[in-house]
């Protein structure tokens, strides 16, 4: 767990002007709060909430979002009140507290209905705040990683599913692929534990078998743009489990059948080098027709930019490359947060226009008859880039 000091010193890293008073009451405020509160882990509570900070860190976001995520769970799950928030730690961080909080359960209501309340709740606060959506998706991220901890089969597999269901899909929404990514492989292990183990063995079988191959694909790659004057820098993985299985899954084929397992991320210095590197690629070698996308003159909804491209390296594998400028990457990585200036306003928008899809979902809040259409059209919503078939008798 990070301490108070090292807390506020990786904010005070990207943020030297950073309210270092306001986290230092939140940091002491949880710890006391919390008490003697356990995880399922055996660790305190309070390590939890200060876990998610530090995960928010990493996407250098402002003092006041780091002071929301280490109260986030004050109200739901300490003697904490509102009002108490609002007046130690002020209206904005009360706010966001209080949009991340989930409604206590309510014995009356459905399971549905408790879910549906909580969506509508946490709806309304990220639109007005994008912040509150961020919090919660390191949250969700930090409960993942902790996950196997709970010793109910049924209750794992049940934040499991939600979070492939829900966070992921938002995570992608604001760009955040690498959270999106991490969530999907977690949910999976539990979702499919036989098929998550099975391609996890192939994937370190690949591993001993090609050797450095990644690296070599890589050093060949920075040493071929090297030649013609473009600095990269160039990284190389193997795609993560859930994709591969999703893939395999959708095509009907095999592991052994899937051709591009292997992934580089070619990181240059503008969108001019992007087309650059992109075209000495394809010279060097041959393209799989059908698998260049170019994100960079038409980006996706949430902002994403970069040029995709396969071909079928002298190794005799295809491999996938992504291709980006160093500012393309950071929103990559970031999604919103790698650019969102919070403190000149604190609306859900980027550039001065709403996200059109958190607009799309807060419609839907106004139209929705039953809790189970509100969270079937949610879903809708956060997937409305992809085609369902339904027969008469599954919907």
């Amino acid at each position: 767990m990070l301490r108070q000091y090292e807390l506020v010193e990786r904010v005070r890293r990207y943020d030297p002007d950073a309210n270092e008073e306001l986290i230092n009451r939140a940091y002491v405020f949880s710890m006391q709060a919390h008490g003697s509160q356990k995880r399922a882990s055996g660790d305190p509570y309070y390590s939890h909430p200060i876990e998610v900070a530090g995960i928010l860190t990493d996407l250098r976001l402002d003092d006041e979002t780091i002071a929301t995520a280490i109260l986030h769970d004050t109200i739901e799950d300490t003697v904490a009140t509102p009002e108490q928030i609002e007046k130690l730690f002020g209206p904005n961080v009360a706010r966001m507290v209080d949009g991340v909080t989930k409604l206590s359960k309510i014995e009356a209501q459905s399971e549905n209905e408790r879910a549906a309340e909580n969506l509508r709740k946490f709806l309304l606060a990220m639109s007005d705040d994008i912040r509150v959506l961020l919090v919660k998706l390191a949250d969700r991220l930090h409960n993942m990683r902790t996950l196997h901890y709970i010793p109910s089969e049924a209750k794992r597999r049940r934040i499991a599913k939600e979070t492939m269901d829900i966070y992921a899909p938002l995570a992608e929404r604001v760009g955040m692929y690498e959270f999106m990514k991490e969530m999907q492989t977690l949910a999976f292990q539990q979702l499919e534990p036989e098929a998550y183990e099975s391609i996890t063995k192939r994937l370190d079988q690949l591993k001993e078998g090609g050797g450095d191959r990644i690296a070599r694909i890589a050093s060949g790659l920075t040493l071929l743009l090297g030649r013609h004057g473009i600095q990269a820098e160039v990284t190389g993985r193997e795609k993560h489990p859930y994709s591969i299985w999703r893939k395999m899954t959708e095509r009907h084929i095999s592991f052994e059948q899937l051709s591009d397992i292997m992934a580089f991320r070619v990181v240059v210095a503008d969108t001019e080098q992007c087309y650059r590197a992109l075209g000495l690629i394809h010279e060097r070698w041959p393209m799989v027709p059908g698998r260049f996308k170019d994100y960079v003159s038409t980006p996706k909804r949430n902002g994403y930019r970069s040029l995709h491209t396969s071909v079928i390296h002298n190794e005799k594998v295809r491999i996938e490359i992504q291709i980006r400028s160093e500012a393309m990457h950071a929103q990559a990585e970031y999604g919103y947060a790698a650019h969102w200036a919070y403190k000149q306003g604190t609306a859900a928008d980027v550039g001065g226009t709403k996200v059109s899809w958190i607009r799309d979902l807060v419609e839907i809040l106004d139209h929705a008859d039953s809790p189970e259409e509100l969270l079937e059209h949610t879903r809708m919503a956060m997937y409305q880039d992809r085609i369902f078939a339904f027969t008469p008798t599954a919907s």
